[in-house]
Order: structure tokens, then sequence, then C-alpha cells
């Protein structure tokens, strides 16, 4: 398959896919970290979105989108205009990943953090969590699919003693975008699962 991995710095999910044949490529502003750059198309996404491509997965900026930031919306119970402006651009550059532009792909993953209600996204198909996939951590993570089924969890048992992710990225410059890496088991899941036909013996459990 060619896949476009859109907003993907960290080349995780690429590199995943690479790794089973696949002709991926990240897809960013910003210059990769991952290491290939001659996998790496910089600049913007939707430049290369009309090309010739069986599946996108895609990673829209979330921070004025999510449950997390939804507090900067407003400053003692008054709406703070130019948050709000920020949010509705963040949801306009969302939906283009399900729009028109990209009519023409026939499988679709876009990845971000559960949104608050003023967002106004659509409906997200699935959220799952990076324990269910073999890292030791938590933090939901919600999928909007086009033309595929759901991920299957490698794990339903919530293991014990788990870190919670947002308390591992210290404040600095790039706490945001360290903080916004797919994790390993995760992207190696959307490979294996989309790129091939195999699936998880699952361990049967029901703490979700």
């Amino acid at each position: 398959m060619r896949v476009i991995v859109a907003c993907e710095e960290s080349q995780a999910v690429c590199l995943a896919f690479r790794a089973l044949g696949h002709e991926a490529y990240s897809a960013d502003l910003q210059p990769c970290s991952g290491g290939h750059p001659e996998w790496h198309l910089e600049g913007d996404v939707f430049d290369v979105i009309d090309q010739d491509w069986d599946m996108m997965v895609a990673h829209p900026t979330c921070t004025r989108l999510t449950n997390a930031g939804v507090r900067w919306l407003y400053e003692d119970g008054v709406q703070v205009p130019e948050m709000w402006d920020a949010m509705r651009a963040g949801r306009d550059f969302f939906m283009r990943f399900l729009g028109p532009e990209t009519n023409h792909i026939p499988k679709i993953v876009i990845e971000n953090p559960i949104p608050h209600c003023h967002a106004m996204l659509p409906p997200y198909s699935q959220c799952i969590q990076p324990w269910m996939f073999g890292d030791n951590y938590s933090k939901a993570t919600c999928l909007w699919l086009r033309g595929l089924p759901p991920l299957v969890p490698e794990v339903l048992t919530r293991p014990d003693n788990i870190e919670h992710a947002c308390h591992m990225e210290p404040p600095g410059p790039d706490r945001a975008k360290n903080r916004s890496k797919t994790y390993p088991g995760i992207a190696n899941a959307l490979a294996l699962q989309y790129g091939t036909d195999w699936i998880p013996e699952l361990t049967l459990g029901s703490n979700l």
C-alpha cells in the first residue's frame, strides 16, 4: 500500500508500515525526528494529499480541541475570543481530513485525544489506550475510521500501576510535541491490523 501519515514528525507510524514493506511517508511542517528524511514530506500535507494514496493516518493538531485545553476558552467565566478562533481553526483543519480532499483515499484513520463538546467534531469510532497494545501508559486516544474496522486490542484487562502519560513529560518548549508522539504499540497495531491480516489473541478481561 501507499500510506501517507499526516502531521507526523516522529515517523512512528510511518516506520511501522515501512517495516512491513509498505510505501509509507510521514508528512509535517517540521523536519522529521525519526531518522529517515527520505521518507518524510516536509511541508503542508494537503499539497500532496491528492496523490494516489491507499491509506491515510492523520494526527491533526489537537491543542484547542481536547478536554485538556477547554479551560483556556474562558477567563473568569468569559469567552476568550482568540482562543475560540484558534479552536475553530483547529476544527476546520481536522475536518479537512474527512472532507472532499480525501474522498479518493479508501482507508482513513484520524487520531486525537477526547475532544470537548465546543469543538463539535463528529463522533469518534473508537477510544483506545496505550496499555491495550503493550505500552504501560494511560492516555485516552480516539480514532475516527473510514473504510476500516476498529482496532482489536491485545489486552482487555487494565494492568496494575500503569503510568499516566500526562505526568511523564516535564514543562518545556518540546512538551506538546513529545506528548503527541504515537506510542510504539499503537503504531505497530495500526500497521499490523490495517496492513496485514494479523489479528491479536485477546487476554480476556473487563477492566477498561
